[in-house]
C-alpha cells in the first residue's frame, strides 16, 4: 500500500498525468497519478489515505521545491494537473460524504484584473491540499465575495492581483469584507503584494508563493 501511494506521490511532484503523458521523459510509459490513484482504489486503499499520502505529499512537495526555487511555474501546472486527474477518481467519495473536505476556500482575481495564472496556481494546489475551492474567476467585485461568505460563513477567502493598478481593489474588497464580516479570514497574493500591504489593507494572510498559503491553510485545519 505504502509503495503505491509513495509512487502516486511521485507522479503528482513529477507531473506524470497519465501513461499516455510524454512528461517526464524519464517516466515515459509508466503509468500516471490517473492510473495508480484508480489503482489505489481498486486495492482498497481508503480514499481520505490516497488523499493524504499520495496527492497531498506530492503538491506539498512540488510546492517546497517551488518556493526554493527549484522548480517553475511549467512544472508547477504540471503537477496540478495530474493531481487533477487523480482527484478526478476521488470527487465521488467527497460528494458521498466518505471523505472529509478539510474546508472551504473561495478565490477570485480581483475588480479590474484579468490575470489568472498565479490564482490557478494557488487554487489547484489549495484544492491538492483537500480543500474545498470555489473559484470565481477574474474581475471579481466584492459583491460576489460577500455573496459567498453568506452562503458559507465557514470560508476562508483568496484574493489575486497581478497589477499594481488593481491593488486598490483589493484594498477596497478587503474593506468591504471587513465592514460585514469583521473576523472574516481573507488572503491576499500576487506579483505587486507584499507583507507590508497585507498588514495595511487588514488582510489576515499573505504568502509570496502558493505553498505558503497551503501550510497556513494546514494549521488552520488542525
Amino acid at each position: 500500500m505504502s509503495d503505491l501511494l509513495e509512487r502516486l506521490s511521485l507522479c503528482v511532484e513529477s507531473g506524470k498525468i497519465s501513461q499516455a503523458s510524454a512528461f517526464p521523459p524519464k517516466m515515459k510509459g509508466q503509468p500516471g497519478a490517473d492510473e495508480l490513484c484508480s489503482e489505489a482504489i481498486a486495492a482498497g486503499i481508503p480514499p481520505d489515505q490516497i488523499l493524504e499520502h499520495g496527492l497531498v505529499t506530492g503538491m506539498a512537495r512540488i510546492g517546497e521545491r517551488f518556493g526554493a526555487g527549484k522548480a517553475f511555474v511549467p512544472e508547477l501546472l504540471l503537477a496540478a494537473r495530474a493531481m487533477s486527474a487523480a482527484m478526478a477518481h476521488l470527487k465521488p467519495f467527497f460528494a458521498s460524504g466518505q471523505v472529509k473536505r478539510k474546508g472551504i476556500f473561495v478565490i477570485g482575481t480581483v475588480a479590474g484584473d484579468l490575470h489568472d495564472i498565479g490564482k490557478n496556481i494557488v487554487a489547484m494546489m489549495i484544492e491538492g491540499a483537500g480543500w474545498e475551492v470555489i473559484d470565481l474567476g477574474v474581475d471579481v467585485k466584492a459583491e460576489r465575495f460577500l455573496a459567498e461568505i453568506e452562503k458559507r460563513p465557514a470560508c476562508v477567502v483568496g484574493l489575486s492581483a497581478l497589477l499594481t493598478t488593481t491593488m486598490v481593489n483589493m484594498d477596497k474588497i478587503v474593506a468591504e469584507i471587513r465592514a460585514r464580516h469583521p473576523e472574516q479570514r481573507v488572503f491576499v497574493g500576487g506579483a505587486p503584494v507584499n507583507q507590508e500591504f497585507c498588514n495595511r489593507i487588514g488582510a489576515t494572510f499573505y504568502s509570496a508563493d502558493p505553498q505558503g498559503a497551503v501550510e497556513r491553510l494546514r494549521t488552520l485545519a488542525a
